[in-house]
């Protein structure tokens, strides 16, 4: 694991002048790259690992590794050694496969080196550095608050270092050792910039997840044979879109439908598409939750409504006649609003969607949805408006990306933390028909009265601020700062609700449990009764992991 202390972490800085390569090609960045995510995925759980909290949500190495393994799965479809193609095509597939604020960062540096090399079929030290520091100021750009200390400083100490020693004798491989030995130094030096990461005794896990990266591109760089067999269990953005093309001519009748299946458990999208291939050509089909679009061109319309009236209800139909451009269905109207938001459970999911949510995501801790996933959601969504609560800070940069590349609808991302704040706003925004900016200005005003408050159990020893945490411990976070790590639950219970109760400003309390470890709802039931006879309590099950308890007062 890299940490702040680690001393035998071997940076392979290619410095021999073997085989000199004077220029960066697309074929060699390709394999390059390819070697860099599996450098990533190989230590992947180490970078999950270097969490500043002792709790089993650390998640970025896997959000990085999703990342680029979606960049890795775009260039299936390009063989070229054009440089300025292959970059283009692997950023694209990036950008929509970015997973929380690392990812998110992680696609916008290698967008920026995209457009360093847009006018390049092949790159020489100079025009590598240029790509190089135009990434830095992308990632820079991408962040609203920049803060130092983390993978923004790692990218931008390596690539000044690189970039500064650059002159006319340097190659690819001389550029490539500079960037990956002064990322290594950097990393170290990441905890004396941030008291957090000092006190957790790590280093910060974006920049070690883009220096495991940057480590393999240089591998494979100086002549290192990698397997190259991918994981793809995880690296396509839309796994349940699946788009042919043809001309308009083949069919005669273009044929839209929205269905609302009565047994989702049970359908099957791949089935689906092949009996879909059966009836015509140029299919789109993807699902949200219980809603499935298709889309297919067909010379038998009646056959494509009837095979899918035997799954459930239409909730639209649009036929056209593409050679005569005449409706004969009911055409697919947009909603004048929708609101999708993230959930981490189904008992959170059914909870927001009883509270109006039109589209929940599966996501959250451990699991943050990529920007395709928003961007999917926000096409099944199909309003005029929509309203996004990411409800986790790891997501938020995911669907605000989503909402400026998304132009089909305005999007407002209100900017919702929790599962609790979220909660909160959905109960009490009454309705989301009325003007956008007040719509948004509720919920947020909502969000910032809103206090949420988790259980979870400690994975390691730890020291935060004057707190001792011992692994096994239960630990109780108010807005997401510790305030106890204590062996006896019911302890950390009485003071989550002593915290968010005493001061008689909450007339409700809602509690989500986990499923695991949560056996302690009847102690929290007779707790609030007997200290806080005047506050209303619900207790749901929630179905999320790492934390057995979510509290959400309001």
């Amino acid at each position: 694991m890299v940490s702040s202390n680690s001393k035998n972490t071997t940076v392979k800085n290619g410095h021999s002048r073997k085989g000199t390569i004077k220029y960066l090609g697309g074929l060699l960045f390709a394999k390059m790259m390819r070697g860099g995510a599996l450098e990533l995925s190989a230590n992947a759980e180490e970078v999950n690992k270097l969490n500043v909290f002792p709790v089993p949500d650390g998640d970025t190495g896997d959000n990085m590794r999703m990342t680029i393994e979606s960049g890795i799965a775009a260039l299936d479809t390009v063989d070229s050694d054009d440089l300025a193609e292959v970059m283009r095509v692997m950023s694209r597939g990036m950008l929509l496969g970015a997973r929380g604020n690392s990812g998110v960062i992680l696609s916008q540096f290698f967008a920026g080196i995209a457009h360093g090399f847009e006018s390049s079929t092949r790159a020489d030290a100079h025009t590598l550095g240029n790509a190089l520091t135009l990434g830095v100021e992308q990632a820079y750009m991408s962040v609203m608050t920049p803060t130092e200390g983390t993978i923004l400083t790692v990218a931008r100490e390596a690539v000044e270092y690189a970039v500064n020693r650059i002159g006319a004798r340097s190659t690819i491989r001389t550029v490539f050792a500079d960037l990956v030995g002064e990322m290594h130094r950097s990393l170290k030096r990441t905890p004396d910039l941030l008291k957090i990461l000092k006190d957790a005794g790590v280093v910060d896990s974006g920049g070690a997840g883009l220096y495991y990266i940057m480590d393999g591109l240089n591998r494979v760089l100086n002549g290192e044979e990698i397997d190259f067999t991918p994981t793809r269990a995880t690296a396509l953005p839309h796994s349940d879109l699946v788009s042919a093309v043809t001309t308009e001519a083949a069919y005669g009748y273009c044929t839209e439908l929205l269905v609302l299946i009565g047994n989702p458990d049970s359908f099957d999208m791949n089935a689906l598409r092949e009996h879909l291939s059966l009836l015509g050509d140029s299919i789109v089909t993807c699902r949200a939750e219980n809603t499935v679009k298709i889309h297919v061109h067909t010379h038998a319309p009646e056959s494509v409504l009837s095979y899918m009236h035997g799954f459930g209800e239409f909730s639209a139909v649009k036929i056209e006649n593409m050679s005569f451009q005449h409706t004969v269905g009911v055409g697919i109207k947009k909603k004048r609003s929708a609101t999708v938001a993230v959930s981490p459970g189904d008992g959170i999911s059914n909870t927001f969607r009883s509270l109006g949510a039109d589209i929940v995501i599966d996501g959250g801790q451990t699991k943050n949805p990529s920007i395709g996933d928003f961007i999917e959601a926000f096409e099944m969504a199909d309003a005029d408006i929509i309203y996004v609560f990411p409800n986790n800070s790891n997501i938020i940069m995911a669907a605000t990306q989503a909402a400026d590349i998304f132009k089909d609808s305005r999007v407002y991302v209100i900017p919702s933390k929790s599962v609790g704040e979220c909660y909160c706003a959905l109960t009490a925004v009454d309705g989301f028909e009325y003007y956008p900016d007040e719509v948004v200005r509720k919920a947020t005003d909502v969000i910032s009265r809103a206090s949420t408050a988790y259980v979870c159990t400690a994975v390691r020893d730890a020291t935060m601020g004057e707190i001792l945490i011992k692994a096994g411990d239960t630990l109780g976070f108010v807005n997401r700062t510790l305030i106890l790590s204590d062996a006896n639950t019911k302890a950390v219970i009485m003071r989550i609700l002593s915290d968010m109760l005493s001061f008689g400003e909450r007339y409700a309390l809602t509690v989500f449990r986990g499923c695991i470890g949560a056996d302690y709802d009847d102690f929290i039931e007779s707790t609030v009764h007997d200290s806080y006879p005047c506050v209303e309590l619900f207790i749901i099950d929630g179905g999320q992991d790492v934390y057995s308890y979510i509290f959400a007062a309001e």
